[in-house]
């Protein structure tokens, strides 16, 4: 429920096997109104770009393996606990619209420091838009 509506829960450490290696995806889920898979990389440490290639080849296997023809394009979201915008910026999630990245807290915020954090994304994204 707190993903939004039309989700519906596929899998948790879902096993996808290549010609050569095992991997494991951490949730896997479709939505119904999206009409896509969306896969979730839970990270309890800062981003790297190696997160951000592993979560990309999920991606290209899932489209690859389990997609089907009327779906769209499996959508990748990693949750980290900080987020390196450098490492986003030069990395194939600024070329990719299906991936995410996004910093989560193990704590709810207060409603003063959440109207901050709310405030400081506006900004921020109203300045990246002025360019």
């Amino acid at each position: 429920m707190e993903l939004g509506k039309g989700f519906a829960f596929v899998a948790r450490q879902q096993h996808i096997v290549t010609d050569t290696s095992d991997f494991y995806i951490d949730l896997v889920f479709y939505n119904y109104f999206l009409k896509c898979f969306v896969l979730v990389d839970l990270k309890t440490h800062k981003l790297t770009h190696e997160s951000i290639g592993q979560m990309d080849m999920y991606v290209r296997i899932y489209n690859d393996l389990k997609k089907e023809a009327d779906d769209n394009p499996t959508i990748g979201i990693i949750l980290c606990t900080e987020k390196d915008e450098t490492v986003v910026k030069y990395s194939v999630m600024s070329e990719n619209e299906k991936l995410f990245a996004s910093k989560y807290r193990t704590y709810l915020p207060d409603e003063k420091e959440l109207k901050n954090l709310i405030e400081a994304d506006r900004v921020k994204f109203e300045l990246d838009n002025q360019n």
